[in-house]
Protein backbone atom coordinates (compact mmCIF):
# COMPACT_ATOMS: atom_id res chain seq x y z
CA UNK A 1 0.00 0.00 0.00
CA UNK A 2 1.28 3.35 -1.04
CA UNK A 3 -0.43 6.72 0.03
CA UNK A 4 0.24 9.50 -1.60
CA UNK A 5 2.97 8.07 -4.05
CA UNK A 6 4.87 7.13 -0.54
CA UNK A 7 5.63 3.98 0.94
CA UNK A 8 6.16 3.83 4.42
CA UNK A 9 6.49 2.50 8.08
CA UNK A 10 2.65 3.38 8.71
CA UNK A 11 1.59 0.55 6.28
CA UNK A 12 2.02 -1.89 9.72
CA UNK A 13 -0.10 0.40 11.97
CA UNK A 14 -3.02 -1.64 13.48
CA UNK A 15 -6.02 -0.81 15.38
CA UNK A 16 -5.10 -2.46 18.51
CA UNK A 17 -8.30 -2.46 20.44
CA UNK A 18 -10.11 -3.95 16.99
CA UNK A 19 -6.96 -6.80 16.55
CA UNK A 20 -6.71 -7.65 20.02
CA UNK A 21 -10.78 -8.33 20.20
CA UNK A 22 -10.29 -10.11 16.82
CA UNK A 23 -7.40 -12.37 18.02
CA UNK A 24 -9.33 -12.81 21.23
CA UNK A 25 -12.44 -14.01 19.90
CA UNK A 26 -10.94 -16.52 17.63
CA UNK A 27 -8.96 -17.86 20.51
CA UNK A 28 -12.08 -18.44 22.27
CA UNK A 29 -13.96 -19.69 20.12
CA UNK A 30 -11.69 -22.37 18.32
CA UNK A 31 -10.49 -23.59 21.90
CA UNK A 32 -13.74 -23.52 23.96
CA UNK A 33 -16.37 -24.30 20.87
CA UNK A 34 -14.38 -26.01 17.97
CA UNK A 35 -11.89 -28.18 19.74
CA UNK A 36 -13.95 -28.56 22.88
CA UNK A 37 -11.31 -27.52 25.29
CA UNK A 38 -11.01 -26.51 28.83
CA UNK A 39 -8.04 -24.00 28.28
CA UNK A 40 -4.69 -23.01 26.58
CA UNK A 41 -0.91 -24.19 27.16
CA UNK A 42 1.35 -21.99 26.54
CA UNK A 43 5.30 -22.27 26.50
CA UNK A 44 7.06 -19.03 28.01
CA UNK A 45 10.09 -18.39 26.43
CA UNK A 46 11.01 -15.00 28.38
CA UNK A 47 10.77 -13.86 24.74
CA UNK A 48 8.11 -11.18 22.74
CA UNK A 49 6.02 -14.00 20.76
CA UNK A 50 5.40 -16.41 23.47
CA UNK A 51 4.32 -13.61 26.37
CA UNK A 52 2.26 -11.94 23.90
CA UNK A 53 0.37 -15.45 23.25
CA UNK A 54 0.45 -15.90 26.87
CA UNK A 55 -1.50 -12.26 27.30
CA UNK A 56 -3.64 -12.60 24.64
CA UNK A 57 -5.02 -15.92 25.94
CA UNK A 58 -5.42 -14.51 28.99
CA UNK A 59 -7.78 -12.33 27.69
CA UNK A 60 -9.46 -14.81 25.83
CA UNK A 61 -9.98 -17.33 28.60
CA UNK A 62 -9.13 -16.16 31.47
CA UNK A 63 -6.32 -16.65 33.54
CA UNK A 64 -7.48 -19.31 35.34
CA UNK A 65 -7.46 -21.47 32.21
CA UNK A 66 -4.30 -20.67 30.86
CA UNK A 67 -1.26 -22.99 32.03
CA UNK A 68 2.57 -21.74 31.30
CA UNK A 69 5.32 -23.34 30.57
CA UNK A 70 9.04 -22.80 31.32
CA UNK A 71 11.54 -25.61 30.16
CA UNK A 72 14.82 -24.15 29.91
CA UNK A 73 17.81 -26.35 29.29
CA UNK A 74 21.66 -26.04 30.27
CA UNK A 75 22.04 -23.87 27.00
CA UNK A 76 19.18 -21.54 27.18
CA UNK A 77 20.40 -17.55 28.03
CA UNK A 78 21.29 -16.62 31.97
CA UNK A 79 17.89 -14.50 31.97
CA UNK A 80 15.51 -16.60 30.38
CA UNK A 81 13.98 -18.25 33.65
CA UNK A 82 13.97 -14.64 35.10
CA UNK A 83 11.90 -13.22 32.22
CA UNK A 84 9.69 -16.62 32.06
CA UNK A 85 8.59 -15.67 35.59
CA UNK A 86 8.61 -12.11 35.00
CA UNK A 87 5.69 -12.53 32.28
CA UNK A 88 3.91 -15.43 34.02
CA UNK A 89 3.84 -13.76 37.25
CA UNK A 90 2.40 -10.09 35.65
CA UNK A 91 -0.03 -12.60 33.45
CA UNK A 92 -0.96 -14.18 37.52
CA UNK A 93 -1.15 -17.96 35.49
CA UNK A 94 -0.14 -21.27 37.22
CA UNK A 95 3.27 -22.72 35.50
CA UNK A 96 4.62 -26.30 35.26
CA UNK A 97 8.78 -25.97 35.64
CA UNK A 98 10.29 -28.98 33.35
CA UNK A 99 14.28 -28.68 33.16
CA UNK A 100 14.51 -30.55 29.92
CA UNK A 101 18.31 -31.02 29.73
CA UNK A 102 17.95 -34.65 31.16
CA UNK A 103 16.00 -35.38 28.44
CA UNK A 104 18.25 -33.87 25.43
CA UNK A 105 21.00 -35.50 27.27
CA UNK A 106 19.51 -39.24 26.82
CA UNK A 107 18.08 -39.05 23.62
CA UNK A 108 22.00 -37.42 22.68
CA UNK A 109 21.14 -33.99 21.84
CA UNK A 110 24.51 -32.78 22.88
CA UNK A 111 26.32 -35.25 21.85
CA UNK A 112 25.46 -35.38 18.33
CA UNK A 113 25.58 -31.55 18.18
CA UNK A 114 29.35 -31.78 19.70
CA UNK A 115 30.47 -33.88 17.26
CA UNK A 116 28.86 -32.75 13.95
CA UNK A 117 31.00 -29.65 15.50
CA UNK A 118 34.09 -31.72 15.78
CA UNK A 119 33.65 -32.39 12.51
CA UNK A 120 35.41 -29.05 10.96
CA UNK A 121 36.85 -28.07 14.86
CA UNK A 122 38.39 -31.02 16.28
CA UNK A 123 39.61 -29.34 19.59
CA UNK A 124 36.11 -28.70 20.09
CA UNK A 125 35.03 -30.37 23.26
CA UNK A 126 31.90 -29.92 26.56
CA UNK A 127 33.41 -27.08 27.86
CA UNK A 128 33.08 -24.57 24.87
CA UNK A 129 30.30 -22.47 23.46
CA UNK A 130 29.23 -22.29 20.20
CA UNK A 131 26.61 -20.70 17.47
CA UNK A 132 25.72 -20.78 14.09
CA UNK A 133 25.97 -17.80 11.99
CA UNK A 134 24.76 -16.74 8.56
CA UNK A 135 26.65 -13.78 6.52
CA UNK A 136 23.87 -10.57 5.81
CA UNK A 137 22.36 -10.71 2.96
CA UNK A 138 22.28 -6.93 1.77
CA UNK A 139 26.03 -6.12 1.06
CA UNK A 140 26.29 -8.71 -1.71
CA UNK A 141 25.39 -11.45 -3.64
CA UNK A 142 27.50 -14.38 -3.19
CA UNK A 143 26.15 -17.76 -1.69
CA UNK A 144 25.67 -17.68 1.86
CA UNK A 145 27.14 -19.94 4.21
CA UNK A 146 26.59 -21.37 7.56
CA UNK A 147 29.63 -21.33 9.62
CA UNK A 148 29.92 -21.89 13.60
CA UNK A 149 31.63 -20.16 15.90
CA UNK A 150 32.88 -21.46 18.82
CA UNK A 151 34.20 -20.19 22.30
CA UNK A 152 37.06 -21.83 24.28
CA UNK A 153 36.90 -22.32 28.12
CA UNK A 154 39.42 -19.19 28.23
CA UNK A 155 37.76 -16.89 26.08
CA UNK A 156 39.05 -16.79 22.69
CA UNK A 157 36.95 -17.46 19.78
CA UNK A 158 37.07 -19.16 16.51
CA UNK A 159 34.96 -19.17 13.22
CA UNK A 160 34.74 -22.16 10.76
CA UNK A 161 32.65 -22.47 7.29
CA UNK A 162 30.47 -25.80 7.81
CA UNK A 163 30.43 -28.19 5.52
CA UNK A 164 26.64 -29.43 4.63
CA UNK A 165 27.48 -32.90 6.68
CA UNK A 166 28.01 -30.91 9.87
CA UNK A 167 25.63 -28.14 9.35
CA UNK A 168 22.60 -30.50 8.81
CA UNK A 169 24.45 -32.75 12.31
CA UNK A 170 24.41 -29.37 14.30
CA UNK A 171 20.75 -28.72 13.44
CA UNK A 172 19.50 -32.03 13.56
CA UNK A 173 20.64 -32.10 17.27
CA UNK A 174 19.60 -29.15 18.20
CA UNK A 175 15.85 -29.87 16.43
CA UNK A 176 15.56 -32.24 19.75
CA UNK A 177 14.79 -29.04 22.31
CA UNK A 178 12.06 -27.54 20.02
CA UNK A 179 10.23 -31.10 19.56
CA UNK A 180 11.10 -32.19 23.71
CA UNK A 181 9.35 -28.99 24.74
CA UNK A 182 6.50 -29.65 22.14
CA UNK A 183 6.19 -33.11 23.52
CA UNK A 184 5.94 -31.75 27.07
CA UNK A 185 3.14 -29.26 25.88
CA UNK A 186 0.47 -31.88 24.51
CA UNK A 187 1.18 -34.03 27.44
CA UNK A 188 0.66 -30.99 30.28
CA UNK A 189 -2.39 -30.09 27.10
CA UNK A 190 -3.85 -33.94 27.63
CA UNK A 191 -3.74 -34.34 31.47
CA UNK A 192 -5.58 -30.71 31.40
CA UNK A 193 -7.28 -31.31 28.06
CA UNK A 194 -6.08 -28.12 27.33
CA UNK A 195 -5.18 -26.62 24.04
CA UNK A 196 -1.89 -26.01 22.98
CA UNK A 197 -0.52 -22.84 21.40
CA UNK A 198 2.06 -21.91 18.87
CA UNK A 199 4.01 -18.49 19.11
CA UNK A 200 5.69 -17.98 15.62
CA UNK A 201 4.95 -14.30 13.89
CA UNK A 202 4.45 -14.01 10.59
CA UNK A 203 8.34 -13.26 9.52
CA UNK A 204 8.65 -16.95 11.16
CA UNK A 205 6.00 -18.68 9.87
CA UNK A 206 5.99 -17.12 6.51
CA UNK A 207 10.11 -17.91 6.35
CA UNK A 208 9.87 -21.58 8.02
CA UNK A 209 11.81 -19.92 11.16
CA UNK A 210 10.74 -23.26 12.86
CA UNK A 211 11.04 -26.80 13.46
CA UNK A 212 8.50 -29.56 11.97
CA UNK A 213 6.49 -31.39 14.49
CA UNK A 214 8.88 -28.91 17.19
CA UNK A 215 7.79 -25.05 17.62
CA UNK A 216 5.81 -25.89 14.54
CA UNK A 217 3.61 -27.88 15.91
CA UNK A 218 0.30 -26.20 17.61
CA UNK A 219 -3.60 -26.07 17.20
CA UNK A 220 -3.74 -22.64 17.67
CA UNK A 221 -1.33 -19.97 16.23
CA UNK A 222 -2.96 -16.31 17.58
CA UNK A 223 -0.12 -14.30 15.77
CA UNK A 224 1.06 -15.80 12.87
CA UNK A 225 -0.63 -12.94 10.95
CA UNK A 226 1.48 -10.25 12.94
CA UNK A 227 4.70 -8.77 11.63
CA UNK A 228 7.40 -8.60 14.01
CA UNK A 229 6.71 -4.82 14.55
CA UNK A 230 3.44 -5.43 14.99
CA UNK A 231 4.28 -7.91 17.54
CA UNK A 232 5.96 -5.83 19.98
CA UNK A 233 3.32 -2.89 19.72
CA UNK A 234 0.81 -5.25 20.72
CA UNK A 235 3.34 -6.30 23.89
CA UNK A 236 3.05 -2.25 25.40
CA UNK A 237 -0.56 -2.13 23.94
CA UNK A 238 -1.61 -5.15 26.20
CA UNK A 239 0.83 -3.74 28.82
CA UNK A 240 3.55 -6.26 29.14
CA UNK A 241 6.51 -5.22 31.32
CA UNK A 242 9.23 -2.90 29.70
CA UNK A 243 11.82 -5.65 30.10
CA UNK A 244 9.76 -8.15 27.34
CA UNK A 245 8.81 -5.26 25.56
CA UNK A 246 12.56 -3.96 24.98
CA UNK A 247 14.22 -7.60 24.50
CA UNK A 248 15.91 -7.59 21.12
CA UNK A 249 14.95 -11.70 19.09
CA UNK A 250 16.73 -14.31 19.69
CA UNK A 251 16.68 -17.99 19.00
CA UNK A 252 18.31 -18.90 23.00
CA UNK A 253 18.81 -22.33 21.35
CA UNK A 254 22.98 -22.47 21.21
CA UNK A 255 25.42 -21.69 24.28
CA UNK A 256 26.48 -18.37 22.99
CA UNK A 257 24.39 -15.59 22.15
CA UNK A 258 22.83 -15.70 19.37
CA UNK A 259 20.05 -13.22 17.48
CA UNK A 260 17.36 -14.36 15.29
CA UNK A 261 19.27 -11.84 12.53
CA UNK A 262 22.49 -13.83 12.62
CA UNK A 263 21.10 -16.72 12.58
CA UNK A 264 18.12 -17.15 9.62
CA UNK A 265 16.76 -13.38 8.76
CA UNK A 266 20.31 -11.58 8.09
CA UNK A 267 18.16 -8.24 8.44
CA UNK A 268 17.13 -6.17 11.37
CA UNK A 269 13.54 -7.29 12.24
CA UNK A 270 11.87 -4.18 11.69
CA UNK A 271 13.40 -3.84 8.07
CA UNK A 272 12.23 -7.31 7.49
CA UNK A 273 8.70 -6.46 8.11
CA UNK A 274 8.77 -3.60 5.58
CA UNK A 275 10.42 -5.76 2.75
CA UNK A 276 8.23 -8.55 3.24
CA UNK A 277 4.90 -6.11 3.99
CA UNK A 278 6.10 -5.09 0.18
CA UNK A 279 6.57 -8.60 -0.86
CA UNK A 280 3.10 -9.63 -0.24
CA UNK A 281 1.62 -6.19 -1.76
CA UNK A 282 3.87 -5.58 -4.87
CA UNK A 283 5.45 -2.50 -4.04
CA UNK A 284 8.53 -1.47 -5.34
CA UNK A 285 12.52 -2.05 -4.21
CA UNK A 286 13.10 1.34 -4.68
CA UNK A 287 9.61 2.42 -2.78
CA UNK A 288 10.47 -0.01 0.10
CA UNK A 289 14.18 1.05 0.18
CA UNK A 290 13.04 4.94 0.86
CA UNK A 291 10.92 3.51 3.76
CA UNK A 292 13.62 0.94 5.37
CA UNK A 293 16.42 2.87 4.70
CA UNK A 294 18.38 0.11 2.31
CA UNK A 295 19.18 0.92 -1.17
CA UNK A 296 17.28 -0.96 -3.89
CA UNK A 297 19.78 -3.23 -4.71
CA UNK A 298 19.71 -4.30 -0.88
CA UNK A 299 15.99 -4.68 -1.33
CA UNK A 300 16.21 -6.73 -4.14
CA UNK A 301 18.37 -9.32 -2.31
CA UNK A 302 15.95 -9.59 0.50
CA UNK A 303 13.55 -10.11 -2.23
CA UNK A 304 14.91 -12.95 -4.10
CA UNK A 305 16.14 -14.68 -0.01
CA UNK A 306 12.37 -13.93 0.70
CA UNK A 307 11.51 -16.90 -2.06
CA UNK A 308 13.95 -18.56 -1.75
CA UNK A 309 13.14 -19.23 1.54
CA UNK A 310 9.73 -19.57 0.99
CA UNK A 311 11.02 -22.95 -1.06
CA UNK A 312 13.11 -23.88 0.62
CA UNK A 313 11.16 -24.15 3.86
CA UNK A 314 7.51 -25.18 1.89
CA UNK A 315 8.33 -29.06 3.75
CA UNK A 316 7.86 -27.49 6.86
CA UNK A 317 4.51 -26.04 6.09
CA UNK A 318 2.97 -29.38 4.11
CA UNK A 319 1.01 -31.68 5.94
CA UNK A 320 1.12 -35.70 5.60
CA UNK A 321 0.76 -36.59 1.86
CA UNK A 322 -1.91 -39.41 1.29
CA UNK A 323 -2.07 -41.69 -1.31
CA UNK A 324 -5.62 -41.66 -1.90
CA UNK A 325 -8.74 -39.61 -0.33
CA UNK A 326 -9.70 -41.39 2.49
CA UNK A 327 -12.95 -39.45 3.24
CA UNK A 328 -15.23 -36.46 2.56
CA UNK A 329 -14.30 -34.90 5.53
CA UNK A 330 -12.44 -31.57 5.69
CA UNK A 331 -10.14 -31.49 8.98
Amino acid sequence: MVENGKFSAEVLKLDFDQETEKITRTVREVIMKRFKKRGAVVALSGGIDSSVVGALCVRALGKQRVLGLLMPEQDSASETMGLSRLISDHLGIDTVYENISGILEAVGCYRHRDEAIRSVVPEYTSGYKSKIVLPGVMDDDMYRIFSVIVQSPNGKRKKVRLTPAAYLGIVASTNFKQRTRKMLEYFHADRLNYAVTGTPNRLEYDQGFFVKLGDGAADIKPIAHLYKTQVYEMARFLGLPDEICNRPPTTDTYSLEQSQEEFYFSVPYDKMDLCLYGKNHGVSCQDVANAAGMTREQVERVYHDIDAKRKATSYLHATPVLVDKISELSY
